[in-house]
């Protein structure tokens, strides 16, 4: 049998109403009026606890190509802190809508699609990925669609994310649900698995090979544990960097090649002055941190590709650490993103600097395949429930969350649930 088979969805009875409760189901395909949501507003723009705010707003209307998504369990990702703060950018300064509902990873049911969808039907399970574009131009048409003008993230350039009983995507942002999973395990990683994969797989010529070594910042990380994954899978060795010693076995078994903790050297944040005693201080402890990766590699061997996204506090010893002709390849920059480093070891190590943002449906879905093939798992440390969606981004923001990736239930209510029919039982009657 199939590790995946969609057996449809057994009927069940449900009234019809304009507001239902957080797990309370509608008959299938039926579309509220209203809908329960966390809500950031410009005025609110502060820490998750302060910007977070329930409210009952419209149901989404959808386009002809778009889809409505009852969400059954979100992701959460530090995009969703970001939206919270207004910080590097407001969201509202890119979609001007007087609300904004963030969050960028989900799992749920087709409720509702636009008459020129084709590939799916009310009903289908779905994880969705998050990339939008308008699909016109050059690079959605034969090129990359990451490089396309119209290019955004839903949950943080759009207002529709997942924090809401229902959600409204493009129809190329569904993939199928991997049917083993959770609805909180399936909501997880869609975007951290993707991105990774994109970093690794999608910058030719420096596409990950069998045999290379790569070094993993925030290795424990929901990044830097699908990195670990991937890495392994294809063959090649993940050097993972951490910060705290407990996270040490965590790593390790995802395959890692080998550990080192951070905190054991002192060259990190912005490079001092070149040439002057804090610079060779700086160079010195960095040599250290590079001789404890031949420790791993081997002397001499330096790593092919560096896995980025502190940005300011790691980045120049990325660009230092990395081998002639490799890449540094970036998606992020949580410690800041004033990054700097020596010109000189890049241009005369000719090493390539890439940036690197989430990824198009073809890697997405490879990634996504992987996942439903069970050759990735996705390493979920967390639940929260409904009512601390904004608890869940207090912990990211603070960095006090486990290893791995954090979900948070929606219409599930509760978690372990792998069907519709189990959350239809599990959850409230009307």
């Amino acid at each position: 049998m199939a590790l995946d088979v969609n057996t449809g969805i057994a009927p069940y009875d449900a009234p019809e109403k304009d507001l239902y409760e957080i797990g309370e189901m509608p008959p299938l395909g039926y579309v509220p009026k209203n809908m329960y949501a966390w809500a950031i507003r410009r005025e609110r723009h502060g820490e998750p606890e302060q910007s977070f705010q329930v409210e009952v707003v419209p149901t989404w209307e959808i386009d002809s190509h778009e889809v409505l998504v009852l969400v059954m369990a979100a992701g959460v990702n530090y995009n969703g802190v970001w939206a919270g703060l207004g910080v590097p950018i407001s969201p509202f300064d890119g979609h001007k809508q007087p609300y904004h509902i963030a969050g960028s990873d989900a799992a749920g049911i087709v409720w509702k699609v636009g008459d020129k969808v084709k590939r799916w039907k009310v009903g289908d399970e779905v994880v969705i990925h998050c990339n939008q574009d308008d699909g016109d131009d050059e690079e959605c048409n034969g090129g990359d669609p990451m490089f396309s003008p119209s290019q955004r993230i839903w949950g943080y350039e759009t207002p529709d994310g997942s924090f809401s009983q229902f959600t409204r995507v493009q129809a190329q942002q569904l993939m199928p649900r991997p049917k083993h999973l959770t609805w909180e395990e399936a909501a997880c990683y869609t975007l951290t698995l993707a991105t990774a994969y994109r970093m690794l797989f999608g910058h030719a010529p420096h596409d990950l090979q069998p045999g290379q070594n790569v070094l993993v910042w925030g290795a424990s990380g929901g990044l830097g544990s699908f990195a670990i994954q991937l890495i392994n899978a294809a063959g090649a060795n993940a050097i993972g960097v951490i910060s705290e010693e407990d996270k040490r076995e965590f790593v390790m078994g995802l395959g890692a090649k080998g550990v080192i903790n951070r905190k054991d050297f002192k060259c990190w944040g912005q490079l001092p002055k070149v040439n002057t005693p804090e610079y060779n201080d700086w160079l010195k402890e960095a040599r250290k941190f590079g001789k404890a990766i031949w420790d791993i590699t081997g002397k001499g061997v330096n790593v092919d590709m560096v896995f980025e996204h502190p940005g300011e506090a790691t980045f120049p010893v990325s660009s230092l650490v990395c081998k002639k002709g490799g890449m540094v390849v970036i998606c992020a920059g949580t410690s800041g993103f004033n990054c700097t480093f020596d010109v000189r070891y890049m241009w005369m190590h000719q090493k390539r600097l890439q940036g690197s943002h989430f990824a198009h449906l073809k890697q997405a879905s490879a990634a996504n395949k992987m996942m439903i093939e069970r050759r990735i798992d996705p390493c979920m440390s967390e639940v929260f429930p409904w009512a601390e969606i904004p608890k869940a981004h207090t912990k990211m923001l603070r960095n006090e969350h486990k290893p791995g990736n954090m979900a948070v239930l929606v219409q599930a209510p509760r978690t372990g649930l792998r069907t519709f029919e189990d959350a239809l039982e599990a959850g409230p009657k009307a």
